[in-house]
C-alpha cells in the first residue's frame, strides 16, 4: 500500500492508495488540523488507528510539504512553531520502506498529467502545445508556484519558494496596496496579497470604515467571510477586495506561464480558487492574465488555463510520486 500525505499550515490530508496502471486507487483519505498535533508523528499515529487504516502495511510513503525541503528533511513554515520533519525518522517510526519529502506544489505537479476533465475548470480553452513545459499556480494558506518541465515524454514538477517574491504593482490602486504592505511588514511579498491572509489585507485598503460583513479581520474564518460576503454582493468593500484579488491572481499566473514559457497549460490549485470560482469564470482573471504587451498577449491567449476542483488532488500527486519510489 502507499501512503499520501499533503501537509499544510491549516489542515493536513493524509492518503492511503492502492497501486493502479495509471494513476493510484484512493482507499482512506483523512483530514486533520495541523495545529492541534506537536508533529507529523503523532498524526500519523492518529490515522494508523483509523478502522479503515489500521493493521495495513505501508511500502511506500511521500509527503508533500508547504515549505522547502532539502534532501530528507522538510521545514513546514506556515505553522507555528515550526515543524521539522525527517524522512529517515518517519520510515523507522512507521516500518515504511521508502519515504519522500518534496513541497507540496510538487506533490500537486504529479497529479496534473492524472487529472480527469471532470476534475478542472476550464478559464481559457487555448491549445496546449505537445510537450510544452506546464506552470502551477495555488493560494491557499500561502502561496506557491511550480513549473512542470517537459522531460523525454513526462513531467517533472520543480520546487520553488516563488510566493515569497516581491509583489508587483500594474495600477494605482496596487500601488496603496504595495505602500499599505511596506508600511505594516517592511516588505510586500505576492504571499501577502494571494493567500487567505492576502484577501484580509486587501480588505484593510478597501473599507474606509467597518465592514458589515467581517468583525474580526485576526479571525482565521476572515478570508472565507470576505469572499462569502463579496460573492452575494453584501459588502462593496469586500467585493472589492475580492475583483482585487482576482486581478493580481491573473496577473501573477500570467507573469509565471511567461516565466515557465508554459505552452503545454495553466493549472490553477489551491483551496480558495473553487471556492470562489464564480469570479473567476466571469472573465476578470483571464484578463488579467494576457494583460501583457505585444506579442506576449498572443502567447497567453493559446495557453489553456484551468482550476483543479478536486481538494485531494495534492494527495493524488503524492501517491503517485510514491509509487515510483
Amino acid at each position: 500500500m502507499l501512503l499520501a500525505g499533503d501537509i499544510g499550515g491549516t489542515s493536513t490530508r493524509l492518503g492511503l492508495f492502492d497501486r493502479a496502471p495509471d494513476r493510484p486507487r484512493q482507499v482512506a483519505i483523512r483530514t486533520f488540523p495541523t495545529a492541534e498535533h506537536n508533529d507529523l508523528s503523532s498524526l500519523l499515529s492518529a490515522f494508523r488507528e483509523d478502522a479503515a487504516v489500521k493493521g495495513t502495511s505501508i511500502e511506500r510513503a511521500c509527503f508533500g510539504v508547504a515549505g522547502p525541503v532539502a534532501g530528507d528533511r522538510a521545514a513546514l513554515t506556515n505553522v507555528s512553531p515550526p515543524w521539522t520533519i525527517e524522512a529517515r525518522t518517519i520510515a523507522q517510526a512507521f516500518g515504511i520502506q521508502r519515504v519522500s519529502l518534496v513541497n507540496d506544489l510538487q506533490a500537486l505537479g504529479y497529479a496534473v498529467p492524472v487529472l480527469l476533465p471532470s476534475e478542472v475548470a476550464v478559464l481559457q480553452e487555448g491549445a496546449a502545445v505537445d510537450g510544452g513545459n506546464v506552470a502551477l499556480i495555488a493560494a491557499g494558506t500561502g502561496l506557491g508556484e511550480s513549473i512542470l518541465h517537459a522531460v523525454d515524454g513526462t513531467f517533472v514538477p520543480v520546487a520553488s519558494e516563488g510566493g515569497h517574491a516581491d509583489f508587483a504593482a500594474r495600477t494605482e490602486r496596487e500601488i496603496v496596496v504595495l505602500r499599505d504592505l511596506i508600511q505594516r511588514s517592511g516588505h510586500a511579498s505576492v504571499e501577502q496579497v494571494l493567500s487567505g491572509r492576502g484577501l484580509v489585507n486587501l480588505h484593510r485598503v478597501t473599507h474606509a470604515g467597518p465592514c458589515p460583513a467581517v468583525e474580526d479581520l485576526d479571525s482565521p474564518d476572515a478570508p472565507a467571510a470576505i469572499a462569502q460576503a463579496a460573492l452575494e454582493r453584501r459588502c462593496r468593500g469586500c467585493v472589492d477586495a475580492l475583483g482585487m484579488f482576482v486581478d493580481a491572481y491573473g496577473a501573477e499566473a500570467g507573469n509565471l506561464a511567461l516565466r515557465a514559457l508554459a505552452t503545454g497549460g495553466v493549472f490553477i490549485g489551491g483551496g480558495i480558487a473553487p471556492k470562489i470560482l464564480p469570479s473567476l469564470i466571469d472573465g476578470r482573471f483571464i484578463r488579467a492574465f494576457v494583460d501583457k504587451e505585444l506579442p506576449f498577449r498572443e502567447l497567453l491567449e493559446k495557453i489553456p488555463v484551468k482550476v483543479i476542483l478536486n481538494e485531494h488532488a495534492a494527495l493524488v500527486g503524492a501517491a503517485v510520486r510514491a509509487a515510483a519510489l
